[in-house]
């Protein structure tokens, strides 16, 4: 059988727009002798829709849309489509989590998602009901499984601890289909892809049968989605693999007979650099923006940030802006601009000296008799975040914060100086990676981040012969520790007998949480690991 996979990028909500993508890619699949498609999970609506699924009217509205696409492709092959379902039992949640399947003109019949994660980023309980049984169809003379994203992530044979008693998998195997396919909105983490590949590959060669899966690609607020679906042959050999992080159609022949193996995932800094630029430029795009400025400072941070704007947005689409004080040392200035030239982007200077006099000279009375301290170093921060914002509102461009992710844990920033902006980019991406990162950018593309800035010791550069490890562990030690913690779920303990300094430790969990108000008030993050700080991060 030849399958159409359909690697759609949606907008949440954009239920019209998204209805055209699936429809237009339907026929292409057609035409090229599929004679299934598969979308991704809740292609329909964009995943996650969250609280939109509230809306009585939007629920009607996407069931007007998928009724609508089944005339449309009444002439063409069916597709399974995912979108949401009205639950018509009087008990339970009223929504199902559905792929739809479109045949012939008509919706011809629902398959439910069983297992509902309630974890990290998801909240699937909040919504949906759950399946009580999966569900299979027959087409061409064969019996196909269908199961939709998490169904296929608690198999007890893979997984040590599950989360649920039911396993959608082995249920249907009482029904013998001859291959498995699943609709999948699996969010984007580094290394995830070969964890997601060897899970699938081990399923099939336990049921000796195809795995089919098709995820979204593109980037919805917080999360980015990496695509790269794949289909595992009966033997468990990976025998196709779609593009990373972005849009595509391919129709592939279901083999029952072990192929010829793709080469493996894309390598770790690759497929972490991929995310932010498909993130940036989709959160950019769908928020209505077609300009980003962010502020540099000579630093790694705003760099690293800055090359992934313009590769997301075009460099003609951003504007970097220099805001020297006294204590920016000559070479932040001359690297700043150097940056610039190299990234073919804008570049601004708005000096502040004049502006921390000002706040100086009216704070002075009731500051009198007060020793200077890390006030007056925020003012800087707070100064500069008033420059930038005024210019997003002018240029009418998104302003990109540049803090990272060890920063962001332990509070090593200013809420309401550089924490303003519309979008975090490199929030979830420590201080080790983001030096990491910076080094693949100019292996990559060439020499774009100055040398000096890859060399020098990091530093605010908020008041004299300032650096971080002044006030910070080494970003080494830092990032180990936040990782256990953070990603792993390490208390202190657990954390100190890895082998790290039992003060050391303390005071990073301590930072941790006593930064929990500023990161309350953060713009929105990329996610890029296991754990972020964003819609994943629950904590009081």
């Amino acid at each position: 059988m030849r399958l159409g996979l359909l690697q759609l990028n949606p907008t949440v909500g954009d239920l019209e727009g998204n209805a055209e993508r699936i429809a237009t890619s339907v026929r292409r699949a057609s035409a090229a002798g599929a004679r299934l498609c598969l979308t991704p999970e809740l292609a329909l609506t964009g995943y996650p829709p969250r609280d939109l699924l509230l809306y009585g009217g939007f629920v009607r509205r996407a069931m007007h849309q998928l009724e609508a696409l089944a005339t449309r492709l009444a002439d063409v092959c069916p597709v399974l489509v995912g979108a949401v379902e009205p639950n018509s039992c009087p008990a339970g949640k009223p929504l199902s989590n559905s792929a739809f399947l479109l045949r012939r003109g008509r919706i011809e019949r629902a398959f439910r998602k069983t297992l509902l994660p309630t974890y990290d980023v998801f909240d699937e309980s909040r919504y949906f009901e759950p399946a009580t049984e999966p569900g299979v169809f027959t087409l061409d003379g064969l019996t196909l499984g269908v199961t939709i994203c998490e169904d296929v992530w608690n198999d007890k044979g893979f997984w040590p601890r599950r989360n649920y008693t039911d396993d959608p998998p082995a249920a249907l195997a009482r029904s013998r289909p001859d291959a498995l396919l699943n609709l999948s909105a699996s969010p984007f983490s580094v290394r995830k892809q070969s964890l997601r590949e060897a899970m699938l590959a081990d399923m099939a060669r336990k049921y000796a049968w195809p795995v089919v899966y098709v995820n979204q690609t593109g980037g919805n607020d917080e999360l980015v989605f990496d695509g790269r679906s794949f289909v595992a042959d009966a033997g468990g050999v990976i025998t196709t693999r779609l593009k990373s992080f972005a849009e595509e159609v391919r129709v592939v022949d279901l083999s029952f007979d072990s192929g010829h193996p793709v080469r493996p995932p894309d390598p770790e800094f690759a497929e972490a650099w991929a995310a932010l630029v498909t993130g940036t430029r989709d959160y950019a795009r769908k928020c209505g923006f077609s300009r980003v400025l962010l502020g540099l400072s000579g630093g790694i941070d705003s760099a690293l940030t800055a090359a992934v704007a313009a590769h997301a947005m075009g460099p003609g689409n951003v504007l970097g802006v220099l805001m020297p004080s006294p204590y920016s040392s000559r070479g932040s200035i001359e690297d700043s601009l150097e940056l610039g030239r190299k990234l073919g982007i804008e570049t601004l200077t708005l000096p502040i000296e004049s502006l921390m006099r000002g706040f100086d000279e009216t704070l002075a009375p009731a500051f009198a008799g007060l020793p200077r301290d890390v006030t007056e170093e925020n003012i800087q921060s707070r100064i500069r975040g008033n420059l930038l914002m005024a210019l997003s509102n002018k240029r009418r461009a998104m302003l990109l914060t540049t803090g990272n992710k060890s920063e962001l844990a332990v509070g090593y920033c200013t809420i309401y100086g550089d924490m303003s902006g519309g979008l975090a980019v490199i929030s979830d991406v420590p201080k080790t990676m983001v030096y990491a990162l910076a080094r693949y950018v100019n292996r990559t593309f060439g020499p774009t981040i100055p040398k000096a800035v890859l060399d020098k010791p990091p530093s605010a550069e908020l008041a004299p012969d300032q650096l971080d490890q002044d006030s910070l562990p080494s970003y080494d030690v830092l990032d180990a520790i936040l990782e256990l913690h953070v990603e792993r779920h390490k208390a202190g303990v657990e954390i100190v007998e890895q082998g790290y300094d039992p003060a050391t430790v303390q005071r990073v969990l301590r930072l941790v949480a006593t930064a929990e108000f500023k990161r309350r008030q953060a713009a929105p993050g990329l996610k890029i690991t296991q754990r972020a700080f964003g819609m994943g991060w629950r904590m009081p």
